[in-house]
């Protein structure tokens, strides 16, 4: 069956018959998720040689402007979704891209950092471990997903960003009881904080100092992209990368540029 037939399937079984109960609600779509990664679509844009779809954000993009036609709320979990994915088969282990093509593994962005003004994330390291601190804003599925690609100030490199995947489960990361973000209702958009949260050092995601690039490279154009197919007026907020950090100075005029502080698909 191809991605399109499955997809067909899930959008009218499962997603749209649950969407006015879950936009009334604000419940998480779990149901959706789980149903769009046994169809294959978590994994449409993971390689096929890892098991998945091999697509890119021109067939993301359909899929999540069809979504957004009858459930804005999976729509914006499955555009951060797909958004991480980039980066993280540019940048990660083989195995999380496997979970992913399995429809195993939901992630996420987390990008921007605390309220406006505030200090960026900082990250210190401790032979082979390292101490994330941040508070993060505006994550999409917060506390709902797997994984979050997360920033912060480089470990050694004089400026930029780095990139990070952070497990959802690690030990002293926390989300709010109430969800706090501007996303839609019912899509878990909140803040995330690491108080800190320690990753080993190999969850780095490509070179120290080198997020700011893949950020504006890898995430703006998949957002993008996702926003144009669905004719959101903002982009996601995530992308507002630190702008505040001492690491992200040089970029941030670029970067609020494209990325005003509203949600996407509201």
């Amino acid at each position: 069956m191809s991605y399109r037939n499955a997809f067909s399937r899930v959008l009218s079984d499962v997603i749209a018959p649950r969407a006015e109960r879950t936009g009334r609600e604000g419940s998480f779509p779990r149901g959706a998720v789980t149903a769009l990664g046994e169809a294959g679509l978590l994994g449409l844009t993971v390689s096929a040689d890892l098991g998945g779809g091999g697509r890119g954000p021109a067939e993301a993009a359909e899929v999540v402007a069809r979504i957004a036609g009858s459930c804005p709320v999976t729509a914006a979990v499955l555009q951060s979704h797909y958004a991480a994915v980039a980066v993280i088969e540019a940048c990660g282990s083989a195995w999380v891209r496997g979970e992913i093509a399995a429809g195993r593994h939901l992630s996420s962005l987390a990008l921007a950092d605390g309220a406006y003004g505030a200090a960026g994330a900082t990250a210190t390291r401790s032979g082979e471990v390292v101490a994330l601190s941040a508070r993060k804003r505006e994550v999409v599925a917060a506390g709902e997903a797997d994984s979050y690609v997360w920033s912060s100030s480089p470990l050694a490199a004089a400026d930029g960003l780095t990139l990070w995947l952070v497990p959802a489960h690690a030990p002293d990361l926390f989300v709010p009881a109430r969800p706090d973000g501007a996303g839609p209702h019912g899509s878990a958009t909140s803040s995330v904080v690491a108080d800190p949260v320690l990753v080993p050092a190999d969850a780095m995601l490509g070179e120290d100092g080198a997020g700011h690039d893949v950020v504006l490279r890898t995430v703006l154009p998949w957002l993008l992209e996702l926003r144009d197919a669905v004719g959101a007026a903002a982009v996601h907020p995530s992308v507002a990368a630190a702008e505040s950090a001492p690491s992200a100075r040089a970029g941030a005029a670029q970067l609020s540029a494209v990325a005003p502080a509203a949600t996407a698909l509201r």
